[in-house]
């Protein structure tokens, strides 16, 4: 039997700091590489018709874990410990101990990915068939628990006739991959999807990132019971209260606790949004749900500080802070626009694109909030309205083979 890839016929192995260490912990890990490529060896390891799913479905790992971060912090920043380590000249203290446990993911996961499959796409593209029939005869011992000699398939046919010739070489492997990007047929989706990926980070990102600060001021201001202020007036209230001196070295390393709880609860809401858009991508265009998602995310932007009922702007906020699921979806279209031989380059360069522009955007956005904080919303969303515009120029999802082809 012959297997095209273009079936997706394989069977699926999923493979996979106040507060400074949160936040740095948040912003470098979300620029890190290998999200990047985890994202394209999910998209290479799975049926076509589950792909969409699984990688919007990774946003709510991400999510997630943002919640379960500022609950961790709660304990762990109020201790009152510091131990000097002379060879590092520096005082071990509560803020780096919570960057210990928040770094201690990533050691696991890399033991993990050591008994991970690689992509058998990305063999196919490369030459290396054998390999490739090797993995997924793995995979199909491991899901179907049955004789690796049982498998049917004897054959395998990539369904990508552009793919280049295999090259020798890490500079020459480089050019290959990445040259076809800035060159027709493929250039105009790089450069939109790029610009798109742009707009979605440096409007949400830089919100994601400051979300404890602003949520901390916010519910200070609710707590002490002031009336008649809007989101932003409620931040700039917290922040011209003045404290004593002691009470601010007592609190230099801690956030209010409800705040954080609530940064925590934002977390869940996004992850339970994100988990149920994934479901729904099964039976709803993902393009118009991309766009759906970018126009509430940007009309709520626009609408947090319409209003001094602190409640209904806490709703506008987490509705503008749901633009966030358009991570994973924008993650679907670089996956599924970009052949293989170029997919992983071309994913790992728009999300730099995308998660680089972040970085001005948590610096602008910071400036903002202690100058001119409804300036912010309404600039942010604005430009989340726009990400809608130009997404209307994404290409549709194409239509998925079900079946697989005669013997």
């Amino acid at each position: 039997m012959t297997l095209s890839f273009l079936t997706g016929a394989a069977a699926a192995l999923s493979p996979d700091w106040i507060t400074f260490g949160v936040l740095k912990f948040m912003s470098s890990g979300s620029v890190a590489g290998s999200f990047a490529l985890s994202l394209t060896l999910l998209s290479e390891c799975n049926p076509e018709r589950k792909r969409n799913a699984l990688l919007i479905l990774t946003s709510t790992v991400f999510l997630s874990c943002n919640g379960v971060m500022a609950v961790i912090a709660i304990p762990v920043l109020p201790l009152k410990f510091s131990y000097y380590i002379p060879a590092l000249g520096i005082h071990f203290n509560s803020w780096r101990l919570l960057n210990l446990i928040f770094c201690s993911p990533c050691a696991i996961s890399a033991f993990g990915l050591l008994f991970a499959f690689e992509s058998p796409k990305y063999f196919m593209s490369v030459g290396k068939e054998d390999e490739a029939l090797k993995v997924l005869r793995s995979m199909y011992v491991i899901n179907n628990k049955k004789s690796g000699e049982e498998y049917p398939v004897k054959s395998l046919i990539l369904n990508e006739d552009d793919a280049p010739d295999a090259v020798k070489g890490f500079w020459a492997s480089i050019v290959v991959q990445t040259t076809p990007l800035f060159k027709p047929p493929l250039l105009k989706n790089t450069i939109l999807i790029s610009i798109i990926f742009v707009i979605v980070f440096i409007c949400i990102n830089p919100f994601m990132v400051w979300m404890p600060y602003i949520v901390d001021g916010f519910i200070r201001s609710v707590q002490r019971g002031e009336p008649g202020l809007t989101f932003c007036q409620r931040i700039r209230a917290t922040q011209n209260i003045t404290r004593s001196i002691d009470e601010e070295m007592d609190n230099k390393c801690a956030l209010n606790e409800f705040a954080m709880t609530m940064v925590f609860g934002i977390g869940i809401i996004l992850a339970v949004a994100n988990t149920i858009v994934s479901i729904l991508v099964n039976y709803v265009k993902k393009k118009t749900l991309l766009i759906t998602v970018q126009v509430l995310c940007g009309a709520a932007g626009l609408l947090v500080n319409s209003t001094s009922l602190w409640y209904l702007s806490a709703i506008f906020f987490i509705v503008f802070l749901s633009g966030v699921i358009n991570f994973g979806f924008m993650s679907t279209f670089s996956v599924d626009v970009f052949p293989t031989y170029v997919k992983a380059m071309a994913v790992c360069l728009t999300l730099m694109v995308g998660r680089g522009s972040a970085v001005f955007g948590i610096n602008l956005l910071k400036a903002m909030l202690n100058t001119n904080c409804e300036a912010a919303f309404y600039m942010f969303g604005s430009i989340a309205l726009v990400g809608a515009c130009l997404q209307f120029l994404l290409p549709g999802s194409k239509p998925i083979q079900r079946k697989c082809p005669e013997p």
